[in-house]
């Protein structure tokens, strides 16, 4: 029996020529695996499945830098031939450039130019966008114009990556007359009510005696340069100018000259592009209201002034002072708002004594702006002792007047001869 089980196992394991159980052992320790075995298939399919995994990344690498140096071999020319003119618009100068010589061959791409300008001396470039090969922008002629264009191209030839070519430049000088010193000096302009622009100089300071000064302006929609024709005079010496009918001046580039001319003298001319919605100054706001609650609330309400100034373009500050009587009394500002009513709740009652309103170009229609002058009246609040003292003022009147009805009768009485009625003494 024992013969035949162990050929039976023998059988099973495959261990035909092994006899003994240390034969048996060995049998079985080549039969059945052993947790040293599992470790080593398990390090097995872990490495497989790395190397598979490194595999599929560097083809996928290999794919992006194909594509990638394919995007970065299109390349694109800058713009020829940047040319600036002087049509004689007083710093409005014509900018003008032509296509790069290849751009016909992208034709799945979209072709743009980015064009900046500045003047010499200026930190900033203005910056434009656009398809066009040519623009109308406006300088201080005083100073170098700088401009500089350059190709962008961006769609299916470039993967849709914006490429960029190289920049070209080109400058211009408008050959100057004078000494600096001989350029006229503060000069200031305000556009008022958007109804007019009033700008305002000083002589420079080499300009001789028995100068005169002109101002001429342009904009888009002029066909030439024009000269002012409302002068402000200071002993018969022009010091400013008022110009009528600007709207459609307005979000224009104005540009202006002032020349000034003087027997035997050249003095330097002055150049400035204005834009009038950031030159505007509204007149003070109209009808102020004050009035107070019956739980002592204070309402602020007015109107927008007058003039051409759009409603819609104002901002207006409110502001509170307190007991003005004191010399230490200061206006502080409540409110900055678009809306021409406002409720202030009355922390303090006894001092809150007046209220101003101003207003000016907000920011949805102007970079900036002037404020107007504030309301001209302030409406003081009326305190818990003011309304006592205007309620016992009329008790006071009618007690003192009747007093002195009673003590005149009483006169009256002392002076008439007995027995006469008592109105035969009126008028006395």
């Amino acid at each position: 029996m024992r013969l035949l089980r162990s050929s039976a196992l023998q059988r099973q394991t495959g261990c035909h020529a092994l006899r003994g159980p240390a034969s048996l052992h060995a049998c079985c320790r080549t039969a059945f695996p052993t947790p040293h075995t599992f470790q080593q298939e398990s390090l097995t399919s872990y490495l497989g499945m790395a190397l598979r995994w490194l595999y599929t990344l560097s083809v996928a690498l290999v794919w992006g830098c194909v594509v990638s140096s394919s995007s970065s071999h299109t390349t694109v020319a800058p713009p020829e031939d940047l040319q600036i003119t002087d049509p004689g618009l007083l710093g409005s100068l014509d900018i003008e450039w032509k296509p790069p010589p290849n751009v016909q061959t992208f034709s799945e791409c979209t072709v743009k130019y980015r064009f900046e300008y500045r003047n010499a001396g200026d930190r900033d470039w203005k910056v434009i966008f656009t398809r066009k090969l040519k623009f109308r922008v406006g300088f201080d002629l005083s100073r170098t114009a700088e401009v500089k264009v350059q190709t962008l191209l961006e769609g299916r030839c470039t993967d849709d990556v914006e490429v960029q070519s190289d920049w070209i430049y080109a400058t211009f000088q408008v050959p100057l007359q004078g000494k600096l010193e001989s350029e006229v000096q503060n000069f200031h302009c305000v556009y008022h009510d958007w109804e007019y622009l009033k700008c305002t100089w000083q002589p420079g300071l080499l300009a001789p005696r028995g100068v005169h000064y002109g101002l001429y302006y342009w904009y888009e929609g002029l066909g030439h340069a024009v000269q002012c024709d409302d002068y402000i005079q200071d002993h018969d010496i022009n010091i400013g100018c008022i110009l009528q009918n600007l709207s459609q001046a307005e979000y224009k580039d104005l540009s202006i000259c002032v020349n000034g001319s003087a027997a035997a003298t050249l003095l330097q001319p002055l150049y400035v592009t204005l834009r009038l919605h950031n030159l505007a100054k509204p007149s003070p706001p109209k009808q102020l209201v004050v009035s107070m609650s019956a739980s002592e609330e204070l309402h602020v309400a007015w109107g927008p002034p007058g003039g051409e100034t759009p409603p819609q373009c104002l901002e207006y500050e409110v502001q509170l002072a307190e007991d003005l009587e004191e010399a230490k009394a200061a206006w502080a500002s409540v409110s900055t708002q678009m809306e021409t009513a406002l409720t202030i709740s009355r922390a303090n009652q006894s001092r809150i004594s007046c209220v101003r309103v101003r207003g000016r170009t907000n920011i949805f229609c102007a970079d900036q702006g002037f404020w107007s002058e504030w309301t001209q009246e302030c409406f003081s609040v009326p305190r818990k002792e003011d309304k006592q003292l205007f309620i016992l003022i009329p008790v006071i009147l009618s007690l003192s007047s009747s007093l002195i009805i009673f003590m005149l009768i009483g006169q009256c009485k002392k002076r008439s001869p007995a027995g006469k009625p008592l109105h035969a003494s009126v008028g006395c």
